[in-house]
């Protein structure tokens, strides 16, 4: 999708020359895959910096779990976990920092403090969200998740789940529009794993292209997901070739952007699958931009 743009704050982000990486950084003892490895602050800092220098375009700083079964965290809480962190990253890296909340009044300080972009795995569900949103003029990400981490894999049905997530996503992007945040400022995400079974996961990132219709970014989230465990049959730690497939299928399928936990091998994996997809097919001008033959 040509000249497609996502404003956080005064920034704009390109998703049309490449695909973006939005770089994990759980500030959290109780994550899935590395729960408590941040949660010191100034190991928070400096793996957010590493995480830059590896090559990502968005750092995503959360202080709550949002597992499967995991329960809520107080506000209070979670913005003592992820305020110090955006502040000081806010500061020394150049690229945005998104807060990743459900929470209104967890978005409005990480907003003060130097995130310019919300990523709601709620989708609005707060009703303060999208006003905090509107006056911070940030961006924000409006995910799809059936039920509350809490429930969400306790046995989700759907009739159809492509179309079912396609008119959620479409239905929370008129509502955050009405609201008054201009749609130049929102991005969608289908939830992979977020109260979804494995056959669910797999026909979402089938039929990505039908996410692209809504005419916003799409963002995927498959990092060390359950699925892929299930389909290796791996533990979380060993799920980083299982995510690189399902990232370069998703960056073939035309997602803008993708958010995982190890940015480097993904970063180079995006590299090849991007040039690819950029190409014109024709095997002419060998040594053209997108570089030349040893």
């Amino acid at each position: 999708m040509r000249g497609l743009v996502w404003r956080c704050g005064d920034l704009a982000l390109d998703c049309s020359e490449r695909t973006l990486v939005m770089g994990i950084l759980n500030v959290t003892p109780d994550s899935f895959s590395d729960g408590g490895r941040y949660l010191d602050r100034e190991a928070a800092i400096a793996h957010g910096i590493r995480m830059v220098d590896e090559g990502a375009d968005i750092v995503d700083v959360g202080g709550e779990s949002t597992r499967p079964g995991s329960d809520p965290v107080p506000a209070e809480l979670e913005a003592e976990r992820v305020v110090p962190v955006i502040e000081a990253l806010a500061s020394k890296v150049p690229v945005p920092i998104s807060i990743d909340t459900r929470k209104a009044s967890v978005a409005k300080v990480a907003l003060a403090a130097g995130a310019t972009i919300v990523n709601d795995v709620a989708a609005g569900a707060d009703p303060d969200m999208f006003h905090v949103v509107r006056e911070a003029r940030a961006g924000l990400v409006l995910m799809h998740m059936l039920g509350d981490p809490k429930t969400m894999q306790l046995e989700p049905r759907y009739d159809d789940v492509v179309a079912e997530v396609k008119e959620f996503l479409r239905e929370r992007l008129e509502a955050a529009e009405l609201a008054g945040i201009e749609p130049e400022r929102l991005c969608i995400d289908p939830g992979i794993g977020f109260g979804k079974t494995l056959e669910h996961n797999l026909a979402l990132l089938h039929h990505l292209d039908e996410l692209l219709e809504l005419g916003r970014p799409v963002l995927v989230g498959p990092s060390r997901k359950r699925f892929i465990g299930t389909l290796l049959d791996l533990p979380e730690n060993e799920r980083l070739e299982g995510t690189a497939g399902a990232v370069a299928w998703c960056a073939a399928r035309g997602a803008h952007v993708v958010r995982v936990h190890d940015v480097l091998p993904i970063r180079r994996v995006l590299g090849v699958v991007d040039a690819i997809a950029r190409s014109n097919g024709s095997g002419a001008g060998a040594g053209s931009d997108l570089g030349a033959s040893a």
